[in-house]
């Protein structure tokens, strides 16, 4: 089995395990039984909004096996981040919520909401229902000379209804109002991956996740495989045009794939070049041809990336089955 490789599977959480409030389907049931043969799971998250046992809970109640100390966010990520460059009880504005106030709070820094409690530094996270006022005073803050740190910069976030704005976005705010670039400590930057090895005593870990330019990325920035499942934000046309660091270990439909043999060679499939298009043929699982396409494509593109329009007639192939 693909999970047997590895002693610690380091999970996204938003598109992989659930999306909104609905686990993704098998997700549940493979993590259990990747739990049943030894492995340790860790849920990573660039999202800052939430408790580890808020998100824990929820995980419960889907059916997925979770304790606090099993999740692991970017808002522990930029605390640490902040309590390693300033003295205990330093004064910190948050603009964010309550999982980026604890976690600021469990580092020994003391939270803040205005400029004029002059914080030595603005950290910033999504929140439902963050504030003009609150974006206001972050600006005003940075503005005076307080470090500017991110917990994310995901432009978007999957939802049950479609791609939402992410932090990302929301920085753009600060950012635009004073012409400074934050320090991020999502995903793909090191200190979450960072904080999550140090929170596992992972030694071979798999991360697991559904975005390229933060899950699969970060992963390559650690140095560690990676698994892209099909549930989340990446489709298979981001797969094909992926540039070198986008492009993972491992694909798969769904995290079921972590309890089967991943296949070294991809029977009955073959992809050619024909006159500057990828072409695929034959005949099997859809996914398997898209590996095979992939690896067509990648080995052609090399440290570049190949045209979107020449792996159309891949993806017209595989939509037709």
């Amino acid at each position: 089995m693909l999970v047997d490789g590895y002693d610690t599977l380091l999970l996204d959480l938003d598109g992989v395990v659930y999306l909104g409030d609905q686990a993704v389907p098998g997700a549940a049931e493979s993590l259990v039984a990747a739990k049943g043969r030894g492995v340790r799971l860790a849920y990573v998250t660039n999202n800052a909004s939430r408790t580890p046992a808020a998100i824990a809970g929820h995980l419960r109640e889907l059916g997925v096996p979770a304790e606090r100390e099993d999740v692991v966010t970017s808002a522990q990520a930029a605390a640490r981040l902040i309590a390693e460059r300033f003295e205990p009880g330093a004064r910190v504005l948050v603009v964010g919520g309550t999982g980026l106030r604890l976690a600021v709070r469990d580092q020994g820094l003391r939270v803040v909401t205005t400029a004029m409690d002059q914080p030595v530094a603005v950290v910033q996270g999504i929140a439902a229902g963050l504030s003009y006022g609150l974006l206001a005073e972050g600006a005003l803050a940075v503005r005076q000379g307080a470090l500017f740190v991110a917990s994310n910069g995901d432009g978007t976030m999957p939802s049950g209804r479609g791609e939402l704005p992410g932090n990302g976005a929301m920085v753009r705010v600060i950012a635009s109002a004073t012409g400074v670039e934050p320090v991020y400590a999502g995903k793909p930057a090191p200190p979450l991956h960072r904080e999550s090895m140090l929170r596992t005593g992972a030694e071979r870990p798999l991360v697991v996740g559904d975005r390229l330019d933060t899950d699969i990325e970060g992963a390559g920035n650690a140095g560690v495989d990676s698994l892209l499942v099909l549930t989340g934000v990446a489709g298979p046309l981001d797969l094909l045009t992926a540039a070198p660091e986008h492009r993972p270990t491992y694909v798969a439909e769904d995290l079921r794939a972590l309890g089967e043999d991943y296949p070294g060679v991809r029977r009955g499939w073959r992809a050619t070049w024909v006159e500057g298009s990828l072409r695929l043929e034959g005949d099997g699982t859809w996914i398997d041809g898209l590996r095979t396409a992939c690896e067509a494509a990648w080995a052609a593109a090399g440290a570049g990336r190949v045209d979107e329009d020449s792996v159309k007639p891949v993806l017209e192939r595989l939509q037709a089955g």
